[in-house]
């Protein structure tokens, strides 16, 4: 059954996969950018060939009133949202003392209050249906933190907790919420790694290679379709970190 499909930051890596696998399971995409408005045509444009229509929606939803637009533009349309998915996210490396106040609150922002309030502006809807799924993108760093990416590692480990918080408080109405601790992904994140740091990640994976962002999409696919998981972090990662 087609459903009705809000991803943030869905114009790059790992989103931009989602959109286009589940678009072409045949549900309804609003595709979120902030910045990439060029990449984020260039998605629309490409699955257009494949004869498969997407919406694609511009809000920087590290700010509350224009969550709420892509949330209103999504019910004007549709009259529903069956999933969210929580994707958008940044990251600035470096050592944890040198990360200044207004990097700080940009990271949070984007990664961790993006998903707080897009989630307060989708739920209420929602609760009504007595449905829905919720799919936040966390991070493997999130659960077992980063060197020289600690307020990034905070944010992924605040999103496994309104995971994990929230599966509990909207389970009795319905609404699944899990989510995703990708390992290390094909991404423009490691897009600064040499072919060196590459091989020396890969020798610490167990399956000896980099995920793809396809494998996050299958994820996200299977846990669209499943019925009976919620508040769990499933951390697609080669065998990179066994708990």
């Amino acid at each position: 059954m087609s459903k009705v499909i809000i991803i943030t930051g869905a114009s790059r890596g790992i989103g931009r996969e989602i959109a286009k696998y589940l678009a072409n399971q045949g549900h309804k995409i609003i595709a979120n950018y902030n910045k990439s408005e060029e990449k984020a045509k260039e998605l629309q444009e490409e699955l257009k060939t494949e004869n498969i229509e997407i919406d694609i929606f511009k809000a920087d939803v590290s700010k509350r009133e224009e969550c709420k637009k892509l949330v209103e533009y999504t019910i004007n349309k549709y009259q529903k949202i069956d999933v969210l998915i929580n994707n958008a996210g940044i990251s600035i490396w470096g050592p944890f003392t040198d990360i200044k106040d207004e990097e700080i609150k940009t990271i949070i922002d984007v990664n961790l209050y993006s998903a707080i309030a897009m989630t307060q502006e989708t739920v209420k809807y929602m609760i009504q249906e007595k449905s829905g799924c919720i799919i936040n993108i966390s991070s493997i760093w999130g659960l077992v933190g980063a060197s020289c990416e600690v307020v990034y590692s905070i944010t992924k480990a605040g999103i496994d907790g309104l995971t994990k918080g929230l599966a509990k408080e909207l389970g009795p109405s319905n609404i699944r919420i899990n989510s995703i601790a990708p390992g290390s992904i094909d991404t423009d994140m490691i897009s600064g790694c040499t072919k060196e740091e590459i091989k020396e990640i890969e020798a610490q994976i167990p399956l000896g290679k980099i995920g793809k962002p396809i494998d996050i999409a299958k994820t996200a696919n299977w846990l669209i379709e499943d019925e009976y998981t919620t508040g769990q972090v499933i951390s697609p990662n080669g065998g990179w970190v066994i708990t």
